[in-house]
């Protein structure tokens, strides 16, 4: 006797299909993105980005508190200057806003991962990841400030630099520049294949790091290639990369299973600023159910390949996932 394969057998009821789901979203899986601004009792939400704000150091330490009593285990910080110059020096500088912010959450906090952002944009009076010279932004010169910035960094408590600046060499520089100076035990995420892409819009405006002249095609990925994505993702491990990433997330799900498939090492993936404020504006139109909605795309992120998700939702998720 035939028999009928029925797969919806493993469909009828929300305890089978919780037995038998392929791919768990968890809270271990993400890692939330903090804006750390200069002054005091500062909390300003960013208009393109709804639920996402602008903290001054003392109130950040609020959000911090937090996150941590739900269960959230790690950040990566950006930082806003109180002043900007050609080579983005304050980036670097012992008071800067990122590096006060580490030291006071790694001496209130010690075992909640810091991540910190090492790119010079919005630091630069222009706008761009490195140092310009006739135009053009200058790589081998701008590799000795980025070292700067990550040796600062971990100075202040940083578990973790994340170069987002996509100069060629910047891995080897940073790690050699870390371990010279005693921080051996610093790792590296590299934003490795970060594409020019359009989603960063809100980010941009959150962070006032948009460029005064030109775009950022010249070092940022091409969005039409996937074999250069393999190859910067082999470079950065060769060079001293301890998790590599792709950004954007969403677009980009193809590229994070072929790293998964071909590359042997942990992964990040970015659900970047345009992704989540889509979503937002589609919600608030009564267009897209939030929740749902995000909960997909954080899981096909995860499912693509991605052990570690970099999201803006990952507050709202501890309760979504409560509530699922």
């Amino acid at each position: 006797m035939d028999f009928i394969h029925r797969p919806r057998r493993l469909r009828r009821t929300e305890s089978i299909r919780r037995l038998v789901r392929e791919t768990k979203l968890s809270l271990d899986d993400l890692i939330y993105p903090l804006f750390v601004v200069p002054g005091t009792g500062v909390k300003e939400e960013i208009p393109s980005m709804p639920g996402i704000h602008h903290f001054s150091l003392d109130l950040l330490m609020c959000e911090i508190e937090e996150l941590v009593e739900l269960g959230i285990g790690g950040i990566i910080l950006f930082g806003l200057p109180e002043s900007k110059d050609e080579k983005g020096s304050s980036a670097w500088a012992e008071d800067g806003i990122v590096q006060r912010a580490c030291r006071r959450i790694k001496s209130e906090y010690p075992g909640l991962l810091v991540i910190t952002d090492v790119c010079l944009c919005q630091y630069t009076s222009h706008g761009h990841c490195g140092v310009i010279k006739d135009g053009y932004v200058q790589n081998d010169v701008s590799l000795e400030y980025l070292a700067r910035v990550a040796v600062s960094h971990a100075q202040a408590g940083a578990d973790m630099v994340a170069p987002s600046d996509m100069m060629d060499g910047r891995i080897k520089a940073i790690r050699r520049k870390l371990d010279e100076t005693g921080f051996k035990e610093v790792s590296i995420m590299a934003y490795s294949a970060k594409y020019a892409s359009s989603f960063y819009g809100p980010f941009r405006d959150a962070a006032h790091s948009a460029p005064q002249e030109g775009d950022r095609s010249t070092y940022q990925m091409d969005p039409a290639n996937s074999n250069e994505a393999l190859r910067e993702i082999e470079l950065d491990i060769k060079e001293g990369a301890d998790i590599v990433m792709v950004k954007p997330a969403l677009a980009y799900l193809d590229i994070i299973r072929r790293v998964k498939d071909n590359i042997n090492f942990p992964l990040a993936a970015y659900n970047v600023s345009g992704e989540y404020a889509m979503v937002k504006a589609a919600a608030e139109k009564g267009w897209l159910k939030e929740k749902e909605v995000a909960l997909e795309i954080l899981t096909s992120i995860k499912r693509a390949g991605a052990e570690i998700i970099i999201t803006y939702w990952a507050k709202d998720v501890v309760d979504w996932l409560k509530s699922n």
